[in-house]
């Protein structure tokens, strides 16, 4: 079971922005963890703290292709009085059976090879003659080249101090250290650490599977020939990006036309690959609100405590909102406006957080911030309502782009803030501070 049951309310509650989203945090709950390889842990949520089983690195080694020398050995080494050494071997990645470096002896090392029993630093090959008498080169010749270069001498033309060079056991993490905390998302980076301590799989809570509808006869899918009344349908790319973007694996049904049956039949077919169902379009008080005709009562019968509850909210734009769940797994189902400015700002307010909730993740909102309002004339809001307006916000100040209009796509496209105006304002002035949500 991923949700509890949401709660209800009589049919003028007028909810508030806080009351709902608490009412999806509250239903909403983590999914359970399961066991992933490490590529397909990618995006998901550590369950426990990871504990390092060996140190990184987990020996000694050269950091650079070069000579593993004794430090006394290469003491006051000039271009004009070099160092001469004589070269007992290679010492290559993924040796073993390490030979050893006595007095004037020196190991020909490569990056990542392990520092051999009696030497203490490198000389980068660049000090170096390479052995081939020539004074300093830039490079080793390919061993299979010239195979002698693994013996005879070598002139050194600098000093190196005690461990020059050399990326110690240990130094990355020590045996024994948390290596990740649980809660952390397993991005390329964290992937990385686990596979260099040797983990193949990884207890995790899996990303969340999003189904997103468009409801709406007037639908057309891009690319096909608009008719008349019709209109191309946006919302469910953009909810199916915005999923995919919170973490989760979205998958985006065509726009579903306005019957109750067709849309039902639909929900249902979806609910076996569904953590959370995404609905747009059809809550209003229209003759057409199909989501509305279809899912009010869903549960009442078969399904006890579940059902959908559509609510007005104390909120523009995004008032009328629908809540609760679906099938005998009692799915979260939330169904949004189908105005395209209202559809997205009710995502970011409750979807986002609900997907990210389903996650496991601890804060699951967007950051906020202060910013100064830069205006050309003061925003009017609707009293009692708490508004979010699309903004760009940058260096401490924030500028409204586009109009109040729920159906804006164009001004949207170039936000990448809300402005937040709470209730009891219906005025906010230029230069006034005022609380930003950031989008980007």
């Amino acid at each position: 079971m991923s949700s509890a049951e949401p709660r209800t309310a009589g049919p003028d509650h007028l909810w508030s922005v806080d009351e709902h989203l608490e009412d999806i945090l509250t239903t909403v709950r983590p999914l359970e963890p399961i066991e992933l390889q490490l590529l397909d842990a990618q995006g998901c949520v550590l369950v426990d703290d990871v504990t390092v089983p060996l140190s990184l690195p987990p020996f000694d080694n050269s950091s650079m292709d070069g000579y593993a020398v004794r430090v006394t050995d290469v003491s006051g080494a000039s271009e004009e009085f070099p160092a001469v050494l004589e070269v007992v071997g290679d010492v290559a990645a993924g040796a073993a059976g390490l030979l050893r470096v006595g007095p004037g002896q020196a190991a020909r090392i490569m990056t990542g090879a392990p520092l051999p029993p009696g030497a203490e630093a490198v000389v980068p090959v660049e000090w170096t003659d390479g052995g081939l008498g020539e004074g300093p080169v830039n490079a080793m010749r390919a061993r299979s080249l010239a195979p002698e270069g693994a013996g005879g001498h070598v002139r050194v033309y600098r000093p190196a101090e005690a461990r020059a060079h050399v990326r110690a056991q240990g130094s990355d993490v020590e045996a024994g250290e948390c290596a990740l905390r649980a809660g952390t998302v397993l991005g390329p980076p964290q992937i990385a650490l686990l596979a260099a301590i040797g983990r193949g799989t990884v207890p995790v809570r899996p990303r969340p599977r999003v189904v997103v509808m468009s409801t709406g006869s007037e639908l057309v899918q891009p690319d096909e020939q608009l008719g008349d009344g019709q209109i191309y349908d946006s919302n469910s790319f953009a909810l199916t990006a915005a999923a995919r973007d919170a973490g989760a694996i979205a998958y985006r049904v065509g726009a579903v036309p306005d019957d109750a049956d067709t849309l039902r039949s639909t929900i249902e077919d979806q609910l076996v690959r569904a953590d959370l169902v995404v609905t747009t379009g059809g809550v209003s008080v229209g003759a057409y609100d199909v989501v509305k005709e279809a899912l009010s009562h869903v549960g009442d019968e078969d399904e006890p405590g579940g059902g959908v509850e559509f609510r007005k909210l104390a909120m523009q734009p995004g008032k009328p909102q629908g809540f609760g769940t679906v099938g005998a797994d009692h799915i979260p189902l939330l169904a949004l406006p189908g105005n395209p400015v209202s559809s997205y700002v009710s995502f970011e307010l409750f979807v986002r957080p609900a997907i990210r909730s389903l996650m496991g993740l601890r804060d699951v909102h967007r950051p906020t911030v202060r910013a100064t309002l830069a205006a050309d004339r003061a925003l009017s809001s609707p009293k009692g309502r708490r508004q979010f307006l699309r903004g760009v916000y940058a260096d401490g100040e924030v500028s409204p782009v586009g109009g109040a209009g729920s159906h804006l796509v164009a001004a949207l496209a170039q936000a990448d803030a809300l402005i937040v105006v709470p209730e009891d304002t219906e005025s906010v002035e230029p230069g006034a501070e005022v609380e930003v949500v950031l989008l980007g």
